[in-house]
């Protein structure tokens, strides 16, 4: 269950991307042109996509995938390529709506269900493998690690998902207020520190079946974020439940 601090969060992030900086991040998540400030953002997200993508499968023929947060799409697209079938969902529905219009032709087995709501929902059903790129960064750390839990308890394979490190640049450009202009600035990014991630994922029970087992940052200028996968090392439940049902590493 999501907490108090999850929702009133997640309700200020349905305001800032469907209305407050549509356009913003519609140019940000196109080709269209862009300051140098974004233009380092978009490069950063072009880098942090091709690393979680490159944490999955290379034929995701027959697995499902969420993709928590999904924005406009992108990381979908490349995961139905793949032959994922996709469900993408997003708080947004200006977005969801992008990402709908954007939709390429997608040859072979895979494809997208776009879906406006939210990512702990669920009524989503149960998944080989979750991303959540980007979108975590802005709740505490308590809140992500109780995401995490609820996101780890229906999925079979990894959990995906960045968060803002704490660092003194971070802490810095954070301070100034330059990741975007006043008028479409996004609710506060939330830094966190490896250590206090670790140990709040470890008090989680429901993520006691998952190991820690990629770490990687990405800093492009006003982009700085830290990819983490999160492994499932014991074997899914037969009743899903979320917990396994006999104690056991897979082979």
């Amino acid at each position: 269950m999501a907490s108090a601090s999850y929702d009133a969060r997640r309700g200020e992030l349905t305001t800032y991307f469907d209305r407050t900086a549509v356009e913003a991040w519609s140019r940000l998540t196109s080709d269209a042109p862009v300051s140098r400030i974004r233009a380092t953002v978009r490069a950063g997200r072009d880098a942090m996509r091709a690393t979680l993508l490159s944490w999955l499968p290379a034929d995701m023929t027959g697995l499902r995938l969420l993709d928590a947060g999904c924005g406009t799409g992108a990381l979908s697209v490349e995961a139905a390529r793949r032959g994922a079938e996709v469900v993408a969902i997003d708080v947004s529905p200006t977005l969801i709506g992008l990402a709908q219009e954007r939709l390429p032709a997608i040859a072979g087995a895979g494809r997208i269900d776009f879906r406006v709501g939210d990512m702990l929902d669920p009524g989503l059903g149960r998944f080989d493998h979750v991303v959540a790129m980007d979108s975590l960064i802005h709740y505490r750390a308590a809140d992500i690690a109780r995401a995490l839990a609820v996101l780890g308890a229906r999925t079979d394979g990894s959990v995906l998902f960045t968060v803002a490190p704490r660092t003194a640049l971070l802490t810095v450009m954070h301070a100034v207020g330059k990741f975007f202009p006043r008028g479409d600035r996004s609710p506060a990014i939330v830094p966190v520190t490896e250590g206090g991630l670790r140990r709040r994922i470890a008090s989680e029970k429901a993520l006691d079946p998952f190991a820690w087992t990629q770490s990687h940052r990405i800093n492009s200028g006003f982009y700085l974020s830290n990819a983490v996968a999160l492994t499932r090392t014991l074997p899914p439940p037969a009743d899903g439940t979320g917990s396994p049902a006999v104690p056991g590493v897979r082979p």
